[in-house]
């Protein structure tokens, strides 16, 4: 599994399908020079999620647990 596929199946055990709706979707999960990103369904920008495999889980858990700002 690349570090990719672990953080985007993190995302959908973090937050699950049924939680997540049509924003989730297809989230694409990418590492650019900066670091990684998630760009969801949605939303115009992708969210820098942090630059270890780590950081973006941290991430990722923080922002579900505020339901991504959605509600």
């Amino acid at each position: 599994m690349s570090q990719a596929e672990e953080i985007k199946s993190y995302l959908m055990e973090t937050i699950g399908e049924e939680a997540c709706g049509s924003v989730c979707c297809d989230p694409d999960v990418y590492r650019d020079r900066y670091g990684w990103k998630l760009q969801m369904e949605g939303f115009m920008e992708p969210w820098k999620i942090g630059t270890t495999v780590d950081e973006a889980k941290s991430t990722i858990k923080e922002l579900a647990s505020m339901r991504f700002g959605l509600v």
